[in-house]
């Protein structure tokens, strides 16, 4: 009977061991202005080229490029609150001031309008046309 016990135990102790906590992007990045980058058509240009594959990407561009496409399809399970209020407000001003990049962007991240399908009842309620 001990001998089950422990069994017991070191089996529970295993698979407690191989569960990892969900893992999150980087927070390093959380604290950028978004407001200058918005107010900046050249520095916002820089990182849709960034993310499009046009141009060298900064460190934090990088990061967004790499984690992108995850994003999208885990519904931004794993971005912080502060990354995903912040892509909202990209997203947004994106609609509606430069559709055009944004048209960019889901040409390459979303071909089939599967994921601006699937925010658009969200993204009306904030006063975004789709």
């Amino acid at each position: 009977m001990k001998t089950f016990i422990f069994l017991v135990v070191l089996v529970s102790l295993y698979a407690l061991s191989s569960c990892k906590p969900q893992e999150k992007y980087t927070t390093k990045y959380d604290n950028i202005d978004l407001d200058a980058i918005i107010r900046n058509d050249r520095l916002l240009r820089n990182y849709i080229d960034c993310v499009l594959g046009k141009r060298k990407c900064t460190k934090d561009g990088q990061e967004l490029k790499v984690h992108l496409p995850d994003a999208l399809q885990s519904d931004c399970s794993k971005c912080s609150e502060a990354q995903k209020n912040g892509s909202r407000k990209i997203i947004n001003h994106l609609l509606k001031n430069k559709r055009g990049w944004f048209n960019e962007l889901q040409a390459k991240y979303d071909p089939a309008g599967t994921y601006l399908s699937k925010y658009s009842d969200e993204l009306r309620r904030e006063g975004v046309i789709v």
